[in-house]
């Protein structure tokens, strides 16, 4: 299987590691070159550049990829160039990191595959406090 990661920061980086640990195949992308530091020993591809050049994601592999995550530090970058992955390239599965929980919902409604840590975060430690209720009971 191959993968495309579209930011390399901890996130992405750690997405990147896990699959390469699996056995995918993984290219990475981003545009500081001192983000391969953060892959450790690493194995598979990385290009330099921005997750938004056609040309930068046909060197990625996109093409051939069976999944993509995209997962940069900015939402409008994420969705965008999640669709433009979606509707150009056709993988199987492109994954997309929104932090703003509505505009995560938006874009899950109209099919892009969302993952809103923000609400994740929310949902968790409301979750805690709940169960913290029963001790000041």
């Amino acid at each position: 299987m191959n993968a495309v990661i579209v930011g390399c920061g901890r996130v992405g980086s750690g997405v990147a590691k896990q699959l390469a640990e699996e056995g995918w195949d993984v290219t990475c992308i981003d545009e500081d070159e001192g983000a391969l530091a953060r892959l450790g020993e690493w194995r598979g591809g990385f290009v330099v550049g921005h997750g938004m050049d056609l040309d930068v994601l046909v060197r990625a592999g996109i093409a051939s990829a069976d999944a993509a995550v995209v997962a940069t530090n900015g939402d409008n970058t994420n969705v965008v160039v999640g669709q433009v992955i979606q509707r150009l390239y056709s993988p199987a599965c492109v994954v997309v990191r929104v932090l703003d929980p509505r505009r995560a919902a938006f874009y899950a409604e109209r099919g892009l595959r969302t993952v809103c840590p923000t609400q994740t975060a929310i949902a968790t430690l409301t979750d805690v406090v709940r169960s913290c209720e029963a001790s000041v009971l």
